[in-house]
């Protein structure tokens, strides 16, 4: 499938809008993968997913081309990125940047199906990225204040003073 600079071009800029879109959100809330960084993995991982396809136009003789390899190694590598963003914290849950790590994980996907062409899926994905960002990170935040106020069982014995060793 040869892919014209037209399609190259509309690919790239549609990741651009999509990871702009996600990076202002992370940026917003001062996460450490914010506007740049997204945008970086997002077009990048296109790139590298257009690379893969036109590969098989490129080498029409080799039998051994498999376009997805490149697909793999992109979430491969984006594990390295995302595992930087996660820092062991003595708050909460001992860990931040998970959704950090997760959203640059989501980020790679995104930019992966848009190489491929599959804007729809792309953009549905967004939307859903968004839902997690702006509904359901609420949903979190009143979990979050009612188990402050009523804290479940294994918290409340951490909070003893003999069964931690936590300094307070």
């Amino acid at each position: 499938m040869i892919i014209s600079h037209e399609q190259v071009f509309e690919r790239l800029l549609v990741i651009t809008v999509i990871t702009v879109l996600i990076g202002m959100e992370r940026e917003y809330r001062n996460k450490p993968a914010g506007l740049r960084t997204n945008v970086m993995v997002g077009i990048g991982s296109t790139l590298m997913t257009i690379a893969s396809i036109s590969a098989l136009d490129l080498f029409p003789g080799a039998t051994n081309i498999d376009p997805t390899r490149i697909a793999a190694q992109i979430i491969t590598g984006i594990g390295f990125i995302g595992a930087g963003a996660i820092l062991r914290t003595e708050q909460r849950s001992g860990v931040i940047g998970l959704t950090t790590a997760a959203t640059l994980w989501v980020v790679s996907g995104l930019g992966i199906a848009v190489g491929m062409g599959l804007y729809f899926e792309a953009v549905v994905a967004t939307g859903f990225v968004f839902f997690t960002f702006f509904v359901i990170s609420r949903g979190v935040y009143m979990i979050r204040r009612i188990s402050e106020r009523n804290p479940p069982k294994e918290l409340q014995e951490e909070r003893l003073p003999h069964s931690s060793t936590r300094e307070h």
